[in-house]
């Protein structure tokens, strides 16, 4: 550790003056006049988008071969006797093993009877917010002090400790989005995190992916504000009715928020252009002051950032109508639903969701349990995905789901094909990493299979279809984060040291 010594300042000045003599000689003819001190330019006034940045680092890595496995690219393709080449924490190739040229000396493992797919991506996930333990100390996923509440985000309430993550890692999760609770119209800011071990939220985050919204339509938000039992009886959203009000009012204080904001910023482009081309300035005084910034507004900041384009919208609706209004009601404003999550109801407008490129993030069978889940069938997945460029998104809400998604997808895939609809098991992988990936704004980095993405593949012991398949090896950016058959290859986070069974996953 580097020591700073501190030195009065009378020491100081005496050692300044004593560098000139007091009889050395000067030439006041070449001393130039004193220059005006510069006055500094006023720059222009803008907020941080990410003042939380992503301090991940991979964690080391070998460079591997997998051959002779049956690979699943994420893209909808399969490769008998396939080949996935990692190096340098990237996918460097992947194909038929007779036709890769194989690097000499690498590691290499043997995928016999085994299946190789992109990581398993959950787009729908509460862990570390509402953690296990399951107590009210740890119950952060709802901010429930108002209907609109788009200024509080997520990660600023995961535990990096809940045990819940080492379990999705051996359900072969290598990401996924940690969302706000559905209680209010507007939720607050979700986060996409990496399934890695780390000490902070931010050692998580996954780097450079966009922050998202969530919102809730139906009947939370008029049950937790509105009538009798809610946390806040009596207050609004009473009905639907005023939960789209809600939306509306909302949106319409965004509108105004990004309109001043685009006003200072072309009036601050305005003022910079005249101080900088002295032939515009008409009189003596100059360009004038700069103009004055808009105040902040956190909640607005967020809901500007989704009129920009930069803060994809994750939907919790149930019913087709209501997702209906929704879509209405982003065309009033300018923005776009990036998926509608729980959807039972889904199937019964797959076309408009296909035609409007919003995904469809749902449960296999789960339904029934509230009205608005009451309509809900096996076949909403498939059916969802069987539209013209639908794009179907297998998700959990559970901290127990989240560990058997490849499961859930297996349950819909079943239920398709008994309804007609002929799904291949390398399409319905897609559900998992592709879908849920490009819902996410991630598609780029992660999701599938393909030279230069991220290296998050899961060897599978099997169909990765059947009750019987274990994640084996699970990557992260090319690092081993779960050896199913090396248990000090299986984290164990702080809160489970020193208990009976610590760590274990059966």
């Amino acid at each position: 550790m580097q020591v700073w010594k501190l030195v009065p300042l009378v020491a100081l000045l005496a050692g300044a003056c004593a560098t000139t003599p007091a009889d050395a000689p000067t030439d006041t003819a070449q001393t130039p006049e004193a220059a005006e001190p510069v006055k500094a330019m006023p720059t222009r006034v803008a907020y941080n988008p990410d003042p939380y940045p992503s301090t991940y680092k991979p964690l080391p890595s070998d460079d591997v071969l997998i051959r002779n496995a049956t690979v699943f690219d994420g893209l909808g393709g399969e490769i008998l006797a396939g080949a996935v080449l990692i190096q340098g924490g990237k996918i460097t190739a992947v194909g038929s093993e007779a036709a890769m040229t194989m690097p000499a000396g690498i590691r290499t493992i043997d995928g016999t009877g085994r299946f190789v797919t992109p990581g398993i991506i959950d787009i729908h996930s509460h862990l570390g917010v509402y953690p296990s333990p399951g107590i009210s100390a740890h119950q952060d996923g709802n901010e429930v002090s108002g209907p609109v509440t788009a200024e509080v985000w997520a990660e600023h309430a995961i535990w990096p400790h809940d045990p819940g993550f080492t379990r999705a890692m051996a359900g072969g999760i290598t990401a996924m989005q940690i969302l706000p609770g559905s209680a209010n119209l507007f939720g607050g800011r979700g986060v996409i995190i990496k399934n890695v071990p780390a000490r902070t939220a931010q050692g998580m985050k996954f780097p450079d992916a966009p922050y998202t919204l969530k919102m809730a339509c139906g009947e939370n938000p008029k049950r937790v504000y509105g009538y009798g039992g809610g946390r806040f009886p009596g207050s609004a959203p009473f009905s639907r009715m005023g939960n789209i009000a809600g939306y509306r009012e909302a949106w319409q204080r965004a509108t105004e928020y990004k309109r001043k904001w685009e006003k200072y910023n072309a009036d601050f482009d305005a003022w910079e252009k005249k101080t900088k081309s002295p032939a515009e300035k008409t009189d003596d005084k100059g360009p004038g002051d700069p103009p004055n910034a808009p105040d902040r507004n956190l909640e607005l900041d967020t809901l500007m950032g989704v009129l920009n384009g930069d803060i994809l919208v994750q939907h919790h609706c149930y019913r087709a109508d209501e997702m209906a209004q929704v879509i209405d009601l982003s065309h009033e404003f300018g923005y776009k639903v990036s998926a509608f999550h729980h959807g039972v109801e889904a199937y019964k407008i797959a076309d408009l969701l296909a035609k409007e490129g919003i995904c469809g993030a749902l449960w296999a069978d789960w339904w029934g349990f509230k009205a608005e889940a009451y309509d809900g069938i096996r076949e909403n997945i498939p059916m969802v995905h069987n539209a013209a460029n639908g794009c179907a998104i297998v998700h959990s809400d559970d901290a127990n789901g989240i560990q058997r998604l490849n499961q859930e997808a297996a349950k819909a895939l079943g239920d398709g094909a008994r309804a007609g609809i002929n799904i291949s098991k390398a399409v319905a992988w897609t559900w998992l990493s592709r879908n849920p990936a490009k819902a996410l704004g991630i598609l780029d980095k992660t999701g599938t299979l393909e030279a230069g993405k991220a290296a998050d593949v899961v060897i599978w012991s099997g169909d990765p279809f059947s009750v019987y398949t274990r994640a084996d090896l699970v990557f992260v950016d090319g690092a081993i984060t779960w050896d199913r058959n090396d248990p000090s290859r299986r984290p164990v986070v702080d809160f489970e040291l020193g208990q009976p069974g610590e760590g274990d996953v059966k």
